[in-house]
């Protein structure tokens, strides 16, 4: 007997009829993604040398360069040299980027982060509190009654001190932990607009369940409130999924994109700011970040944290643009100039990489390899004397391990053929 598909759980997925436009390609929000950056903050307070002032500021202008809309610049009331810190970079701030300070839901330390950013262009007053059943009952001791008094209590205090001049955001921490009180969850973020607040933020503080589960909370939370509210994301890749994460959340309604450079945070780390951005270019979403900076960012940000970049690490690890199975460098040789690669994910152009494809020769690797590494390397050869020199290489790798072989013992062979196929020549050079 045919099985039907389920369609209950058909259901919980946008159909392709849903994402595709017949005849143009993937359908996009009619907005493009603000980048609120938290690296000098979320990321820097994980670090087990976190920045001083100096450091900081060249981080800080290195997000004005990649052009991100907003800056996290610290934690004011966390310490003096926090408070400084953000006073100061405050002062360089372009017009165009908004300023952010995080406070929790306390009157002194909102005091302190106003006082730390109002000379911003654009000030932005952060507060944080718990909304999660599970941190209400075991953290906070309160009753739901109680969270949101203090949500109301203390967002009209920022709106008040910020006045028409500076924004306030409201995130409710423990957000992605709100399953069982999901209701609530909507209602105080409602009650956080109702008291002034301009963008409400959905954490997901800590990554327990599938993207698409989150995904369909922060959809919940879009069509529940007003029309036109501005809701961001803030996710943590515990589990590794942060990016799919908030990529599926600015289709769900997110517009303001909480990111990392390097995906620096706490734990595994923030949501990655590269990431993101390049999923989705590739999705036709328009970007707004000078994204030729990526690779070049991405270098400064690990030599000054002293995290360093895996060699796997998408886009910016140093082997993400190698390939070394035969069937793999016959699709790389034969897509090599088309603007779609057969194995490639995106062009290194994109995010300022000095170098496209690189083919390197190991047992695994065909004639293909051959051809595209001496050719690059400046050596005219053709693809009979390719197809002769693999089987050879392919004994030296296999005999040596199956590594990978090096240009000077790829040319080396090539010689040793030529003189072969030659024997009245004395020499063939291929340098």
């Amino acid at each position: 007997m045919e099985q039907k598909p389920n369609s209950d759980l058909a259901t919980q997925y946008p159909s392709i009829q849903e994402m595709i436009i017949p005849g143009q390609g993937l359908k996009t929000p009619p907005v493009s993604p603000f980048f609120m950056d938290v690296t000098l903050r979320d990321g820097n307070q994980a670090l087990r040398k976190p920045w001083n002032l100096e450091e900081k500021e060249i981080i800080f202008k290195r997000l004005v360069k990649l052009g991100v809309q907003g800056i996290e610049v610290g934690f004011a009331s966390a310490s003096k040299q926090d408070f400084e810190a953000c006073s100061y970079l405050s002062s360089l701030a372009p017009e165009n980027i908004a300023i952010s300070s995080l406070s929790r839901a306390v009157e002194k330390e909102i005091d302190l982060s106003w006082e730390a950013i109002r000379h911003a262009p654009r000030p932005r007053i952060h507060i944080v509190y718990p909304i999660s059943d599970f941190t209400i009952r075991n953290v906070l001791g309160i009753s739901e009654k109680e969270v949101k008094e203090n949500i109301i209590r203390s967002v009209a205090y920022a709106r008040k001190l910020a006045g028409n001049y500076g924004e306030v955001q409201f995130s409710g921490e423990h957000f992605g932990d709100s399953l069982e009180n999901m209701d609530f969850a909507v209602e105080a973020f409602q009650a956080a607009l109702d008291a002034g607040a301009d963008v409400v933020n959905l954490p997901n503080t800590v990554e327990r369940y599938r993207p698409y589960l989150f995904v369909a909370m922060v959809r919940k939370v879009a069509e529940s409130l007003p029309q036109g509210s501005k809701i961001s994301v803030h996710t943590h890749n515990d589990l590794g999924m942060a990016t799919a994460t908030t990529v599926e959340s600015f289709f769900a309604g997110a517009t303001q994109l909480e990111t990392a450079l390097n995906g620096l945070g706490e734990r595994a780390g923030n949501t990655n700011t590269y990431e993101v951005a390049i999923a989705l270019h590739n999705c036709g979403v328009k970007v707004d970040l000078d994204l030729q900076t990526i690779y070049e960012t991405s270098r400064i940000v690990s030599r000054m944290s002293g995290v360093p970049i895996p060699e796997k690490a998408p886009l910016i690890g140093e082997d993400v643009i190698a390939h070394r199975s035969g069937i793999h460098q016959d699709g790389v040789s034969k897509t090599k100039d088309m603007k779609k690669g057969a194995y490639r994910a995106f062009d290194a152009n994109l995010i300022g990489r000095p170098e496209g494809d690189r083919i390197a020769f190991t047992s695994q690797s065909g004639k293909s390899a051959i051809y595209e590494i001496l050719i690059q390397s400046g050596i005219s050869v053709s693809k009979e004397e390719a197809s002769k020199l693999q089987p050879i290489l392919k004994s030296i790798s296999e005999n040596s391990g199956g590594g990978e072989l090096s240009i000077e013992e790829i040319k080396s062979e090539l010689g040793k053929l030529r003189s072969i196929d030659s024997p009245d020549r004395k020499k063939i050079s291929v340098d």
